[in-house]
Protein backbone atom coordinates (compact mmCIF):
# COMPACT_ATOMS: atom_id res chain seq x y z
CA UNK A 1 0.00 0.00 0.00
CA UNK A 2 0.97 3.66 -0.45
CA UNK A 3 1.06 5.93 2.61
CA UNK A 4 1.41 9.71 2.58
CA UNK A 5 3.00 11.15 5.73
CA UNK A 6 2.75 14.75 6.89
CA UNK A 7 6.47 15.11 7.56
CA UNK A 8 6.11 18.55 9.11
CA UNK A 9 3.24 17.81 11.50
CA UNK A 10 3.93 17.48 15.22
CA UNK A 11 6.01 18.95 18.02
CA UNK A 12 9.11 17.00 16.94
CA UNK A 13 8.72 17.10 13.16
CA UNK A 14 10.52 16.23 11.05
CA UNK A 15 13.25 15.00 13.46
CA UNK A 16 11.15 12.15 14.90
CA UNK A 17 8.82 11.62 11.94
CA UNK A 18 11.49 10.59 9.43
CA UNK A 19 13.28 7.91 11.54
CA UNK A 20 9.91 6.31 12.30
CA UNK A 21 9.10 6.25 8.60
CA UNK A 22 12.44 4.67 7.68
CA UNK A 23 11.95 1.97 10.30
CA UNK A 24 8.48 1.26 8.93
CA UNK A 25 9.85 0.84 5.42
CA UNK A 26 12.43 -1.63 6.72
CA UNK A 27 10.13 -3.67 8.94
CA UNK A 28 6.58 -3.43 7.52
CA UNK A 29 6.33 -5.44 4.30
CA UNK A 30 2.86 -4.09 3.47
CA UNK A 31 4.17 -0.66 2.48
CA UNK A 32 4.99 -0.42 -1.23
CA UNK A 33 5.55 3.35 -1.24
CA UNK A 34 5.88 5.96 1.49
CA UNK A 35 5.47 9.60 0.46
CA UNK A 36 6.91 12.27 2.74
CA UNK A 37 5.09 15.57 2.29
CA UNK A 38 6.76 18.75 3.51
CA UNK A 39 9.75 21.06 3.12
CA UNK A 40 11.88 19.11 0.62
CA UNK A 41 15.16 20.84 1.52
CA UNK A 42 14.69 20.19 5.22
CA UNK A 43 13.70 16.58 4.65
CA UNK A 44 16.65 15.87 2.36
CA UNK A 45 19.03 17.50 4.82
CA UNK A 46 17.91 15.16 7.56
CA UNK A 47 18.07 12.12 5.28
CA UNK A 48 21.51 12.90 3.84
CA UNK A 49 23.31 10.37 6.06
CA UNK A 50 20.60 7.70 5.77
CA UNK A 51 20.33 4.84 3.34
CA UNK A 52 17.07 5.83 1.65
CA UNK A 53 15.18 3.02 -0.10
CA UNK A 54 13.61 3.43 -3.53
CA UNK A 55 10.16 3.10 -1.97
CA UNK A 56 10.55 6.49 -0.24
CA UNK A 57 9.35 9.56 -2.12
CA UNK A 58 9.38 13.26 -1.22
CA UNK A 59 6.67 15.73 -2.23
CA UNK A 60 7.38 19.38 -1.53
CA UNK A 61 4.91 21.50 0.46
CA UNK A 62 5.99 25.01 1.39
CA UNK A 63 3.64 25.64 4.33
CA UNK A 64 2.86 24.13 7.74
CA UNK A 65 -0.35 24.32 9.75
CA UNK A 66 0.94 25.07 13.23
CA UNK A 67 -0.53 23.31 16.27
CA UNK A 68 -2.22 26.42 17.63
CA UNK A 69 -3.82 27.63 14.40
CA UNK A 70 -7.56 27.61 13.74
CA UNK A 71 -7.93 24.58 11.42
CA UNK A 72 -10.44 25.80 8.83
CA UNK A 73 -8.88 29.24 8.53
CA UNK A 74 -5.37 27.81 8.25
CA UNK A 75 -6.39 25.40 5.47
CA UNK A 76 -7.98 28.23 3.50
CA UNK A 77 -4.96 30.49 3.87
CA UNK A 78 -2.31 27.84 3.45
CA UNK A 79 -3.16 26.08 0.21
CA UNK A 80 0.29 24.46 0.08
CA UNK A 81 0.31 23.03 3.63
CA UNK A 82 1.89 19.63 4.23
CA UNK A 83 -1.29 18.16 5.76
CA UNK A 84 -3.46 19.51 2.94
CA UNK A 85 -1.17 18.21 0.22
CA UNK A 86 -0.88 14.81 1.90
CA UNK A 87 -4.66 14.38 2.02
CA UNK A 88 -4.94 15.46 -1.62
CA UNK A 89 -2.75 12.50 -2.58
CA UNK A 90 -5.57 10.17 -1.51
CA UNK A 91 -8.10 12.17 -3.53
CA UNK A 92 -5.79 12.00 -6.56
CA UNK A 93 -5.42 8.23 -6.19
CA UNK A 94 -1.70 8.47 -5.47
CA UNK A 95 -1.94 7.29 -1.85
CA UNK A 96 -4.13 4.85 0.05
CA UNK A 97 -3.72 6.41 3.49
CA UNK A 98 -2.46 9.49 5.33
CA UNK A 99 -0.75 9.86 8.70
CA UNK A 100 -0.20 13.16 10.51
CA UNK A 101 0.92 14.05 14.02
CA UNK A 102 0.13 17.70 13.39
CA UNK A 103 -2.90 19.89 14.01
CA UNK A 104 -5.78 17.47 14.69
CA UNK A 105 -8.47 19.91 13.65
CA UNK A 106 -6.72 20.55 10.35
CA UNK A 107 -6.51 16.83 9.65
CA UNK A 108 -10.22 16.37 10.42
CA UNK A 109 -11.32 19.42 8.44
CA UNK A 110 -9.03 18.67 5.51
CA UNK A 111 -10.10 15.04 5.27
CA UNK A 112 -13.80 15.88 5.55
CA UNK A 113 -13.67 18.63 2.92
CA UNK A 114 -11.30 17.00 0.46
CA UNK A 115 -12.29 13.34 0.75
CA UNK A 116 -15.92 13.62 1.91
CA UNK A 117 -17.57 11.07 4.16
CA UNK A 118 -18.48 7.48 3.37
CA UNK A 119 -21.96 6.68 2.08
CA UNK A 120 -24.44 6.94 4.96
CA UNK A 121 -22.02 8.69 7.33
CA UNK A 122 -22.83 12.24 8.43
CA UNK A 123 -19.59 13.10 10.22
CA UNK A 124 -16.30 11.27 10.81
CA UNK A 125 -15.12 10.37 14.31
CA UNK A 126 -11.73 9.96 15.93
CA UNK A 127 -11.44 6.46 17.42
CA UNK A 128 -8.90 6.20 20.24
CA UNK A 129 -7.56 2.97 21.71
CA UNK A 130 -7.49 3.12 25.51
CA UNK A 131 -5.79 0.69 27.91
CA UNK A 132 -7.94 -0.92 30.60
CA UNK A 133 -7.56 -3.42 33.44
CA UNK A 134 -8.32 -6.27 31.02
CA UNK A 135 -7.74 -5.32 27.39
CA UNK A 136 -7.67 -2.31 25.02
CA UNK A 137 -10.99 -0.67 24.13
CA UNK A 138 -12.18 1.79 21.49
CA UNK A 139 -13.52 5.22 22.50
CA UNK A 140 -15.16 7.50 19.95
CA UNK A 141 -15.61 10.30 19.22
CA UNK A 142 -12.38 11.56 20.83
CA UNK A 143 -12.60 15.11 19.56
CA UNK A 144 -13.69 15.52 15.94
CA UNK A 145 -17.26 16.63 16.78
CA UNK A 146 -17.79 18.64 20.00
CA UNK A 147 -21.50 18.82 19.17
CA UNK A 148 -23.08 15.57 18.02
CA UNK A 149 -26.56 14.46 17.03
CA UNK A 150 -28.39 11.23 17.82
CA UNK A 151 -27.81 10.00 14.30
CA UNK A 152 -24.10 10.74 14.55
CA UNK A 153 -23.71 8.87 17.86
CA UNK A 154 -25.39 5.83 16.36
CA UNK A 155 -23.01 5.97 13.40
CA UNK A 156 -20.07 6.29 15.80
CA UNK A 157 -21.25 3.10 17.50
CA UNK A 158 -21.28 1.27 14.15
CA UNK A 159 -17.80 2.51 13.22
CA UNK A 160 -16.41 1.62 16.64
CA UNK A 161 -17.91 -1.86 16.40
CA UNK A 162 -16.28 -2.41 13.01
CA UNK A 163 -12.89 -1.21 14.25
CA UNK A 164 -13.03 -3.39 17.36
CA UNK A 165 -13.93 -6.43 15.27
CA UNK A 166 -11.47 -5.95 12.44
CA UNK A 167 -8.47 -4.41 14.21
CA UNK A 168 -8.73 -5.56 17.84
CA UNK A 169 -10.07 -8.98 16.82
CA UNK A 170 -13.10 -8.95 19.12
CA UNK A 171 -15.77 -11.20 17.61
CA UNK A 172 -18.82 -9.51 19.14
CA UNK A 173 -17.77 -6.19 20.70
CA UNK A 174 -19.76 -4.97 23.68
CA UNK A 175 -20.89 -1.45 22.84
CA UNK A 176 -21.65 0.99 25.65
CA UNK A 177 -23.05 4.52 25.63
CA UNK A 178 -21.21 6.88 27.96
CA UNK A 179 -23.65 8.49 30.38
CA UNK A 180 -24.03 9.63 34.00
CA UNK A 181 -25.63 6.39 35.16
CA UNK A 182 -26.18 2.80 34.06
CA UNK A 183 -29.98 2.99 34.26
CA UNK A 184 -31.86 3.36 30.97
CA UNK A 185 -33.48 6.63 32.06
CA UNK A 186 -30.19 8.31 33.02
CA UNK A 187 -28.53 10.91 30.81
CA UNK A 188 -29.59 13.88 28.69
CA UNK A 189 -31.94 13.94 25.72
CA UNK A 190 -29.08 13.05 23.37
CA UNK A 191 -28.09 9.87 25.19
CA UNK A 192 -31.67 8.82 25.93
CA UNK A 193 -32.68 8.98 22.28
CA UNK A 194 -29.46 7.30 21.17
CA UNK A 195 -30.04 4.51 23.71
CA UNK A 196 -33.37 3.55 22.09
CA UNK A 197 -31.90 3.23 18.60
CA UNK A 198 -28.81 1.29 19.71
CA UNK A 199 -31.02 -1.05 21.70
CA UNK A 200 -32.94 -1.93 18.51
CA UNK A 201 -29.80 -2.28 16.37
CA UNK A 202 -27.86 -5.41 15.43
CA UNK A 203 -25.00 -4.37 17.73
CA UNK A 204 -24.11 -6.10 20.99
CA UNK A 205 -25.32 -3.06 22.92
CA UNK A 206 -24.93 -3.42 26.70
CA UNK A 207 -26.54 -0.09 27.62
CA UNK A 208 -25.20 2.93 29.43
CA UNK A 209 -21.72 2.90 30.95
CA UNK A 210 -20.26 5.39 33.39
CA UNK A 211 -16.81 6.98 33.32
CA UNK A 212 -15.44 4.52 35.90
CA UNK A 213 -16.45 1.65 33.58
CA UNK A 214 -14.25 2.93 30.76
CA UNK A 215 -10.99 1.68 32.27
CA UNK A 216 -12.45 -1.43 33.91
CA UNK A 217 -12.44 -3.39 30.66
CA UNK A 218 -16.03 -4.64 30.81
CA UNK A 219 -16.95 -2.87 27.56
CA UNK A 220 -15.20 -2.94 24.18
CA UNK A 221 -16.55 0.20 22.47
CA UNK A 222 -17.48 3.41 24.31
CA UNK A 223 -19.61 5.90 22.39
CA UNK A 224 -19.88 9.62 23.21
CA UNK A 225 -19.81 13.06 21.64
CA UNK A 226 -16.44 14.55 20.73
CA UNK A 227 -16.39 17.07 23.58
CA UNK A 228 -16.92 14.41 26.25
CA UNK A 229 -14.58 11.94 24.57
CA UNK A 230 -11.73 14.44 24.37
CA UNK A 231 -12.16 15.31 28.05
CA UNK A 232 -12.03 11.61 28.97
CA UNK A 233 -8.94 11.08 26.82
CA UNK A 234 -7.02 14.10 28.11
CA UNK A 235 -7.99 13.36 31.72
CA UNK A 236 -6.80 9.77 31.41
CA UNK A 237 -3.47 10.88 29.96
CA UNK A 238 -3.04 13.49 32.70
CA UNK A 239 -3.79 10.99 35.48
CA UNK A 240 -1.29 8.51 34.02
CA UNK A 241 1.43 11.17 33.92
CA UNK A 242 0.60 12.33 37.43
CA UNK A 243 0.75 8.78 38.78
CA UNK A 244 4.18 8.21 37.28
CA UNK A 245 5.41 11.46 38.85
CA UNK A 246 3.93 10.59 42.24
CA UNK A 247 5.47 7.11 42.23
CA UNK A 248 8.87 8.54 41.32
CA UNK A 249 8.70 11.16 44.07
CA UNK A 250 7.59 8.73 46.77
CA UNK A 251 10.01 5.93 45.90
CA UNK A 252 13.02 8.24 45.78
CA UNK A 253 12.19 10.10 48.98
CA UNK A 254 14.73 8.15 51.07
CA UNK A 255 17.23 5.28 50.80
CA UNK A 256 14.87 2.67 52.21
CA UNK A 257 12.30 3.38 49.51
CA UNK A 258 14.99 3.43 46.81
CA UNK A 259 16.06 -0.05 47.85
CA UNK A 260 12.44 -1.20 47.76
CA UNK A 261 12.08 0.24 44.28
CA UNK A 262 14.77 -2.14 43.01
CA UNK A 263 12.46 -5.07 43.74
CA UNK A 264 9.56 -3.40 41.94
CA UNK A 265 11.36 -2.30 38.77
CA UNK A 266 9.91 -5.02 36.55
CA UNK A 267 6.39 -4.33 37.83
CA UNK A 268 6.68 -0.62 37.06
CA UNK A 269 8.05 -1.35 33.59
CA UNK A 270 5.05 -3.57 32.92
CA UNK A 271 2.69 -0.86 34.19
CA UNK A 272 4.35 1.77 32.01
CA UNK A 273 4.03 -0.48 28.96
CA UNK A 274 0.29 -0.96 29.55
CA UNK A 275 -0.35 2.78 29.85
CA UNK A 276 1.99 3.86 27.06
CA UNK A 277 0.00 5.81 24.41
CA UNK A 278 2.82 5.41 21.88
CA UNK A 279 2.10 1.70 21.54
CA UNK A 280 -1.13 2.55 19.71
CA UNK A 281 0.68 5.11 17.55
CA UNK A 282 -2.31 6.85 16.00
CA UNK A 283 -6.07 7.16 16.07
CA UNK A 284 -8.08 6.57 12.89
CA UNK A 285 -10.50 9.18 11.61
CA UNK A 286 -13.33 6.80 10.82
CA UNK A 287 -16.02 7.64 8.32
CA UNK A 288 -14.08 9.47 5.59
CA UNK A 289 -13.59 8.20 2.06
CA UNK A 290 -10.01 7.12 2.66
CA UNK A 291 -7.74 6.07 5.51
CA UNK A 292 -6.68 9.00 7.69
CA UNK A 293 -4.73 8.50 10.92
CA UNK A 294 -3.93 11.13 13.52
CA UNK A 295 -0.97 10.87 15.88
CA UNK A 296 -0.27 12.63 19.16
CA UNK A 297 1.41 15.99 18.75
CA UNK A 298 4.39 14.78 20.78
CA UNK A 299 4.81 11.58 18.75
CA UNK A 300 8.29 10.04 18.87
CA UNK A 301 9.83 7.88 16.15
CA UNK A 302 8.51 4.82 17.99
CA UNK A 303 4.98 6.24 17.94
CA UNK A 304 5.31 6.99 14.22
CA UNK A 305 6.40 3.43 13.48
CA UNK A 306 3.50 2.00 15.48
CA UNK A 307 1.11 4.40 13.75
CA UNK A 308 2.19 3.16 10.33
CA UNK A 309 1.83 -0.42 11.55
CA UNK A 310 -1.80 0.29 12.45
CA UNK A 311 -2.36 1.98 9.08
CA UNK A 312 -1.17 -1.12 7.24
CA UNK A 313 -3.36 -3.36 9.39
CA UNK A 314 -6.45 -1.21 8.75
CA UNK A 315 -5.81 -1.26 5.01
CA UNK A 316 -5.62 -5.06 5.00
CA UNK A 317 -8.99 -5.35 6.76
CA UNK A 318 -10.78 -2.92 4.41
CA UNK A 319 -12.62 -1.29 7.31
CA UNK A 320 -14.37 1.32 5.17
CA UNK A 321 -16.23 -1.35 3.23
CA UNK A 322 -17.50 -2.86 6.49
CA UNK A 323 -18.54 0.58 7.81
CA UNK A 324 -20.64 1.31 4.72
CA UNK A 325 -22.44 -2.04 5.00
CA UNK A 326 -23.15 -1.76 8.71
CA UNK A 327 -24.28 1.88 8.59
CA UNK A 328 -26.82 0.77 5.99
CA UNK A 329 -28.12 -1.87 8.40
CA UNK A 330 -28.45 0.74 11.13
CA UNK A 331 -30.49 3.00 8.81
CA UNK A 332 -32.92 0.15 8.22
CA UNK A 333 -33.24 -0.43 11.97
CA UNK A 334 -34.08 3.23 12.56
CA UNK A 335 -37.02 3.00 10.15
CA UNK A 336 -38.72 0.50 12.46
CA UNK A 337 -38.69 2.90 15.45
Amino acid sequence: MRIAVDAMGGDHAPDEILPGCLQALRELPGITRLILVGDEAQIREQLKDEQVPDTLEIRHASQIVEMGEAPALALRRKKDSSIGRAIELIKAGEADAVFSAGNTGAAVAGATLKLRTLKGVDRPAIATILPTQKHPIVLLDAGANPDSTVKMLNQFAIMGDVYAREILGIQSPRVGLLSIGEEDAKGNDLTKQTFKILQASHLNFIGNVESHDVFAGDVDVVVCDGFTGNVVLKTGEAVARAMRTWFKEEFTRNWFRKIGLLFLTSAFKSLKKKSDPESAGAAPLLGVNGLVFIGHGSSSRRAVFNALRVVVDSYKHDINHHIIDDVGRLAEARKTL
